[in-house]
């Protein structure tokens, strides 16, 4: 199985948005994880209400803030957006998708985030499926 890491420097918002929906809509074709160089407390609420109230996953019961040594070796890292340096974990592929943290922002800005997200881990879903991600 594929392993796919969603990385952003806290691990408390993008990064486990992500690791949720690639579960919730990819996990027949790869295994998702969140991690980051530094660790908050726990998962922005924000996010975790949001996500709850639009696919019933409550990331509270299934994920927590994770650094990268916390996660296995991944084929796909896919850096969130960090504004300063991304973290750096190897891998066989690797992609930026370029988000800005809606932290402290309405919920009309976490919905253009998680909306985005969700397209994006569905086309990644599909690239794999169509074996057009080169992971030699």
């Amino acid at each position: 199985m594929i392993r796919v890491a969603f990385i952003c420097v806290h691990n408390s918002c993008r990064s486990q948005i992500a690791e949720a929906l690639g579960k919730h809509f990819a996990s027949d074709v790869f295994e998702s994880y969140s991690a980051g160089t530094e660790l908050k407390d726990r998962i922005n609420p924000d996010a975790v209400r949001l996500i709850k109230e639009l696919y019933g996953i409550d990331m509270d019961e299934t994920q927590r803030p994770k650094l990268l040594e916390d996660i296995p070796p991944v084929d796909i890292v896919i850096t969130m957006g960090c504004n300063v340096t991304c973290p750096y974990l190897p891998c066989k592929y690797r992609e930026d998708w370029g988000l800005e943290d809606p932290t402290g922002k309405p919920d009309e800005e976490f919905r253009k985030v998680i909306g985005f997200i969700e397209r994006k881990v569905l086309e990644l879903k599909q690239r794999l499926e169509n074996n057009e991600v080169s992971l030699k």
